[in-house]
């Protein structure tokens, strides 16, 4: 399964490659924020880069948005910054009196967590981002292509996809349902597939594999050329009948049969790598035409996919 992707998170770099108008509500929905600043609000999960686009690039009700998180989440770590602060140095004071396995651990803990927190603060200070700063995981949002009355839209998607009328346990009990089975879209993914399209645009994509040493380790796969990938995916629009939740926008990406180099490398599924010519067919489903949409995902990409360890 493709547990983690490295997507185009910068809205101009996306609407480059996929020639797309953006969503600016759905956007400022993502992010909203009451400036009440309410503490137990929880900031959307998104890469990093996503967050330095709207910054750097506007528009500027989507910017404002993510400075008042950046500035709550910046409070929050500095106040956490201190007390470990606190925790290592009254433990430090306590080894110079005595050796305690307690006051080791809370110098080891401390101290690591210290480190946690100033990658998180440099994070939130970044203007340009890092590769790393690239990546999405299950439960995070990123810029989804679909089609709106026939153009070419990006929107903010959850990469976890929650079906339409069900309850939001469903995240919990279906955790894995980032990820779509070729060999299941007439099945579970019915009401999706023909119906609901769109795709993600990434430079590498990630797996779990198990080692020679029996250890799980994750590779990056990357095309070799170097071209960006055309993920086929398909997504929900959840509504809570008791309009008590937001609505949610949610995808998954769609799995095949394993190139033969992954399959080399010890994973045993790949992602659909479409072509450019077909996007439009693909964002446009009908489900009277199900061959066709097939005859699509056949006529993927087949670039090498060279793969690392991943740090």
């Amino acid at each position: 399964m493709c547990y983690s992707a490295q997507v185009r998170a910068e809205h101009k770099k996306f609407q480059r490659v996929t020639g797309s108008k953006m969503t600016v509500k759905e956007y400022v929905r993502l992010y909203w924020l009451d400036e009440g600043m309410d503490p137990y609000a929880k900031r959307p999960r998104t890469p990093r880069a996503m967050d330095i686009g709207f910054l750097r690039d506007g528009p500027e009700e989507v910017a404002e948005l993510i400075r008042l998180w950046d500035a709550k989440e910046t409070a929050d770590l500095e106040r956490e910054l201190f007390a470990q602060r606190k925790r290592v140095a009254d433990a430090e004071r306590k080894l110079l009196i005595k050796v305690t396995k307690k006051a080791q651990e809370d110098v080891r803990i401390g101290t690591n967590k210290l480190e946690q927190i100033r990658e998180k603060l440099d994070a939130l200070r970044r203007t340009e981002p890092k590769a790393s700063d690239q990546r999405m995981f299950p439960g995070s949002f990123c810029h989804v292509l679909v089609s709106e009355g026939g153009e070419r839209v990006m929107r903010p998607m959850r990469y976890q996809c929650r079906l339409a009328g069900k309850p939001t346990s469903y995240d919990r009990d279906f955790s894995g349902t980032y990820n779509a089975r070729r060999d299941n879209l007439e099945g579970f993914w019915r009401g999706q597939f023909g119906r609901a399209h769109g795709l993600i645009v990434a430079d590498v994509f990630y797996e779990n594999v198990q080692g020679p040493d029996g250890k799980n380790r994750v590779l990056a796969f990357t095309p070799r050329t170097g071209e960006p990938m055309f993920i086929a995916c398909l997504y929900s629009h959840w509504t809570d009948p008791k309009g008590q939740e937001p609505d949610l926008y949610s995808f998954a990406a769609i799995t095949d049969e394993p190139e033969p180099e992954v399959a080399a490398a010890g994973h045993d599924r790949t992602i659909i790598n479409i072509k450019p010519e077909h996007i439009d067919a693909w964002l446009n489903p009908a489900p009277s035409n199900l061959p066709t949409l097939y005859a699509i995902l056949d006529d993927k990409q087949h670039p090498y996919y060279e793969h690392r360890e991943a740090a």
